[in-house]
């Protein structure tokens, strides 16, 4: 990412990642979970798209009003993408709330 890209980041949006020693991670900011397995979770935040890769992961708490995910497992990898996904109508928030 370059300089200018980091510049036009909307700095009113406060998301935090707390990863804890490569078992638990915890996400503010987030808007969906667009798809999860116990290898890959997709998740929609105020900042993009950010996929999480491990092994054994699982989300242990996903509150709607406070905008939070909880993933555990042995996390091995965290990356924000730009590119905009199409939210298909099978992702779990989605299926919740049928």
């Amino acid at each position: 990412m370059t300089i200018d890209e980091r510049k036009t980041i909307n700095t009113a949006v406060v998301q935090n990642l707390i990863l804890e020693n490569r078992g638990k991670l915890s996400i503010s900011g987030v808007l969906d979970v667009l798809s999860f397995d116990d290898q890959v979770i997709m998740v929609e935040t105020e900042l993009g798209l950010l996929t999480i890769k491990g092994e054994g992961l699982r989300i242990t708490k996903l509150s709607i009003d406070t905008s939070e995910v909880i993933v555990e497992g042995n996390i091995a990898y965290l990356a924000y993408s730009n590119k905009e996904v199409e939210k298909n109508k099978s992702s779990l928030i989605s299926k919740i709330f049928k």
